[in-house]
């Protein structure tokens, strides 16, 4: 049975950090691209960063404050994200295999 399940979200202050985790089961993640998307009420979703065995790729809008890794001994990808604000609020899902996550809720805020 395909999983993902997203871990690492929270209540953050302006400035500040987390490292999203994304923890598959049921298939290896060293096979498939692997990504990060985030998504805010009432907007579309937006694609924040790809990895696979070949590449990795991070959206213009983040890459300077976002970073994207996996760990394939734990079969686990995680998003390291830095200088957040108030605009990086929203859920943010892992995907992969075709499966999407239940997402984490990120909040920034003072």
């Amino acid at each position: 049975q395909v999983q993902l399940v997203e871990s690492g979200g929270g209540l953050v202050q302006p400035g500040g950090s987390l490292r999203l985790s994304c923890a598959a089961s049921g298939f290896k993640i060293s096979d498939y691209v692997m990504e990060w998307y985030r998504q805010v009420p009432g907007k579309e979703r937006e694609r924040l960063a790809s990895i696979s065995s070949g590449f990795t790729h991070v959206a213009d809008s983040v890459k300077d404050r976002f970073a994207i890794s996996r760990d394939n001994d734990k079969n686990t990808v995680h998003l390291q994200m830095n200088s957040l604000n108030p605009e990086d609020t929203a859920t943010y899902y892992c995907t992969g295999r075709g499966s999407w996550g239940q997402g984490t809720q990120v909040t920034v805020s003072a």
